[in-house]
């Protein structure tokens, strides 16, 4: 009886997509952008070659990416208009449809481990606010106080943008969307999806963004796994996530066309910026951006790896 293969078993993140520094300048955090972004991958990937679930995988990457203050997610979020840091994350299993989700926590050290437990030990898709962070600590989960999640470069993000409000003829700065996301296909074949951020910075009213809506910027099933990060709003609009994979699997499309229409020929045209990184059953991905920059690491069990920071791909 003749055995079958393992999956090509993948995993692939990112840390956010836009201008991280401004043009023609030198970067100084591109060495550490790049070590922590390939830290990630590898972690995750390490729990792919152990045989362990693309769940896993995906949320061993995101709980790093979470912990450094380099990217919008977790320690590094960005700041809302009132200045408190309210992260919100997702996780889906691609193979039984399962997905978990938090927003607007603010006292949970990984969102993204409070998204497995929504989708794990839950009869619930998504909670938010006090009740998600209530949730989160009577599952054990660890927590942090507000100055572990306060970097003082977001403080100053926050003060520059309020600042630049308050004077409409200053130009914008340039568009980071610093949310991070993983995507990962285990040996048995199965996706899985996850994403966490920050949201918006210098955001009201407690708005949420599209990272823990599932089938917006967070989707998997037996064709694809999506991860987003962007405008939220017309990522929300357009359920971008879902959207490539209903391309795949109803038009029979390959993970890059489907990708590249949504971004490119529908959520651009209509003023949506962002990218999204997408991952097939086979290991095949794409990760088409509108923005100047879209940032990311991967490494697949046939070999392939990959890292691309401020627009300088290395492989």
């Amino acid at each position: 009886m003749s055995s079958v293969p393992p999956a090509n078993f993948t995993l692939l993140l990112h840390g956010g997509s836009g201008r991280l520094h401004p043009a023609g300048t030198p970067f100084p955090q591109e060495a550490a952008y790049q070590r922590t972004l390939v830290a990630a991958a590898q972690a995750g990937f390490a729990v792919l070659a152990e045989g362990g679930s693309s769940l896993t995988a995906v949320e061993t990457s995101l709980r790093l990416l979470e912990d450094s203050p380099l990217f919008n997610a977790g320690r590094g979020s960005v700041f809302s208009h009132v200045g408190l840091n309210e992260m919100d994350a997702a996780l889906m299993d691609g193979a039984t449809l399962q997905a978990g989700a938090v927003a607007g926590v603010r006292t949970v050290r990984n969102p993204i481990s409070a998204a497995r437990a929504v989708l794990e030990r839950s009869a619930h898709v998504l909670l938010t606010g006090p009740g998600a962070d209530q949730f989160a600590a009577e599952m054990g989960l660890e927590t942090a106080p507000p100055e572990w999640f306060r970097t003082e470069e977001r403080w100053q993000q926050l003060l520059a943008l309020q600042a630049a409000e308050a004077r409409p003829a200053a130009p914008s700065p340039p568009a980071k969307y610093g949310t991070v996301g993983a995507v990962a296909l285990d040996q048995a074949g199965h996706l899985a999806a996850g994403t966490s951020t920050g949201g918006m910075l210098n955001k009201r009213y407690g708005r949420v963004g599209d990272s823990p809506i599932i089938g917006a910027g967070t989707y998997a099933n037996h064709v694809c796994a999506v991860s987003g990060t962007g405008h939220g709003e017309f990522f929300i609009r357009h359920a971008v996530a879902h959207d490539i994979a209903a391309l795949m699997e109803y038009r029979g499309l390959s993970v890059v066309a489907a990708a590249h229409r949504v971004i490119h020929d529908k959520v651009a045209p209509a003023g949506g910026r962002g990218g999204v990184i997408a991952l097939d059953a086979r290991g095949h991905v794409a990760m088409p951006h509108s923005t100047e920059g879209l940032f990311w690491a991967y490494i697949s069990a046939d070999g392939r790896t990959g890292t691309n920071v401020c627009h300088m791909i290395v492989e």
